[in-house]
């Protein structure tokens, strides 16, 4: 049987190095991620929405930024110790709480920390709706999500479960010290699965989008797509554990499903009309 690809071990996870300086794949994805929303909330449509300045909506990506790092990191942590029942290489450093640098983050505890973000957030802008801020931050959120699942690809992890050796599209993890870890045998590249249904929601929220349904109906679908995508693509990737046959990662995305169409229906119905602009608060001048 011949293989389509095999695994690029010449690709490094440090996409530079300046000096004592390493600017890891892993950051530069997130960073893409966080401009992309930047520019979508920033175009002058988002702006009337939101009835924010672009200073604003850079105030407001810096507790996104706080929320994803620390629910990420938290949740992380939890899934850590529970999955690997290893609580003494936290206490014996509690130093390995906190290093991100490492890698290690997970998505629903970022996802967690980025509503809680929001919802402070708002506290500081109070004519602006949680639904609205929502709708208008999930657009470009399977651009974000993609790109780390491509860079979970480059830096050899979160492979998926051993495949029959007649698929020809399944690699063999073989960077130096794979085979202590995965074996030598034919893995799926769950994470490039992952990465493909992550993109095509961008398409089908833009269709979403573009038919003005009525506030948080664009974000209550993205979340129901989500956890769509997310429980499809555990079908293939290893799990860390598993529980009465569903993986970790379905325990938090396959709820997401009915908990995101309740909110599709519920915003659906309510009487307000969908919100078009939003007063700009302005700072009252200084005499």
């Amino acid at each position: 049987m011949h293989h389509w690809f095999s695994y690029p071990t010449n690709v490094s996870p440090i996409a530079l190095q300046l000096g004592p300086v390493k600017i890891h794949w892993y950051g530069i994805a997130y960073l893409v991620g966080f401009v992309c929303v930047y520019l979508w909330l920033n175009r002058p449509t988002g702006r009337r929405r939101l009835g924010l300045t672009s200073e604003q909506i850079q105030d407001f990506l810096f507790y996104a930024l706080i929320g994803v790092l620390v629910g990420g990191r938290t949740f992380f942590v939890f899934n850590d110790i529970i999955s690997k029942h290893d609580l003494a290489f936290y206490t014996s450093n509690p130093l390995n709480l906190i290093a991100v640098w490492n890698g290690g983050m997970a998505f629903h505890g970022g996802l967690v920390g980025v509503m809680i973000a929001v919802a402070l957030f708002i506290r500081k802008h109070p004519a602006l709706k949680y639904m609205v801020l929502g709708d208008e931050i999930v657009m470009m959120l399977p651009i974000g999500i993609t790109l780390v699942r491509i860079v979970n690809f480059i830096n050899d992890e979160l492979w998926g479960d051993v495949c029959r050796p007649d698929r020809p599209w399944c690699m063999v993890p073989n960077r130096p010290g794979d085979l202590a870890i995965w074996g030598a045998a034919y893995r799926h590249p769950a994470q490039l699965y992952e990465a493909i249904l992550d993109i095509l929601t961008l398409p089908v929220l833009l269709l979403i989008y573009r038919t003005k349904p009525k506030d948080g109906v664009v974000a209550w679908s993205w979340f129901t797509i989500y956890g769509i995508t997310r429980s499809v693509a555990e079908i293939w990737r290893h799990a860390d554990f598993v529980w009465h046959g569903i993986t970790g990662g379905q325990l938090y995305a396959l709820p997401m499903i009915p908990i995101g169409i309740i909110g599709i229906v519920y915003c659906a119905r309510r009487p307000e009309p969908r919100t078009e602009a939003t007063p700009v608060a302005v700072k009252p001048s200084s005499t």
